[in-house]
């Protein structure tokens, strides 16, 4: 991807030596089904190869206790690297995303929890993690499909990682449609987004956050892109292959939030027969 010979290089094309880099995983189903530790364990060898400190590499998720359980907080520990999750890190009052009209009840850990008589929210905070400590972002996801959003991507696991507030979108389809592209699209999370990793060793195609390895396939890939929206289709296109060979029903994929990312904001490419694929073996 890159186009250099060695694989210090190849990371100085998307991070520079003083970047704080902050490797977003998807821990919640465990590390099976999730983020597997052993591509982020190879992404922590690639920086330190291009002389990133080990102080300025973090591994991070929504919560600690799913980076935990999914060996990440050990695998931090073994590199001498840190380890964060946004709740126990604490969001930033002076980034929020509030564009949406949808309000939320609010719960632990949102920001406006138990502040005064605040009971409902009108906006999701952006983690400190993305507003005071990291630079550089690089996007580490599952190929796992998503019941409302049709895959647990780069757009909705960064959007869904990022904020507080975010269960009033869990419900419908539409609502995520139009918050993940825009709460992506924050300039605090897409500008530093410098690239996007699918984690395709295993597809599940049946799940979500449960693992369920008898719904899954061994594709033994990796995909690497600048581009979120393209490797999401591309996902999309996967999940629904395998449950087709599954003998599954067909779910429907939300292809609306792609076409939002791609359309109207150019996050990148929303259109199959566009994108440019390169296998490399």
């Amino acid at each position: 991807l890159a186009l250099k010979k060695d694989i210090a290089s190849a990371w100085r094309v998307f991070v520079k030596t003083q970047d704080v880099i902050g490797i977003k995983v998807y821990s919640a189903p465990g590390p099976q089904s999730g983020t597997r530790p052993a591509v982020v364990e190879a992404i922590i060898k690639g920086l330190l190869e291009a002389k990133v400190e080990p102080e300025n590499i973090i591994i991070w998720d929504k919560l600690m206790a799913d980076l935990r359980k999914s060996g990440f907080t050990d695998l931090a520990a073994k590199y001498g690297i840190r380890a964060e999750g946004s709740l126990e890190t604490g969001y930033d009052w002076k980034v929020s995303y509030d564009e949406s009209p949808l309000i939320g009840q609010l719960i632990w850990g949102d920001l406006e929890f138990g502040s005064g008589k605040q009971a409902i929210g009108k906006k999701s905070y952006v983690t400190k993690i993305l507003t005071k400590e990291v630079t550089k972002v690089i996007n580490v996801t599952p190929l796992l499909n998503h019941y409302r959003a049709g895959v647990t991507g780069n757009l909705y696991s960064l959007a869904a990682g990022s904020v507080d507030n975010f269960m009033r979108f869990e419900n419908e389809a539409t609502r995520l449609a139009d918050a993940v592209p825009d709460i992506y699209n924050l300039p605090v999370l897409a500008d530093h987004v410098v690239l996007n990793i699918v984690d395709a060793l295993i597809c599940q195609y049946e799940g979500e956050d449960l693992s369920r390895l008898h719904y899954s396939i061994a594709l033994n890939e990796l995909r690497l892109s600048t581009d979120p929206v393209a490797l999401d289709v591309l996902s999309l296109a996967e999940i629904a292959k395998q449950r087709k060979a599954a003998k599954l029903d067909a779910r429907p994929q939300n292809l609306k939030l792609y076409s939002n990312a791609s359309e109207l904001l150019e996050l990148g490419v929303s259109e199959l027969p566009k994108i440019q694929i390169e296998r490399v073996k």
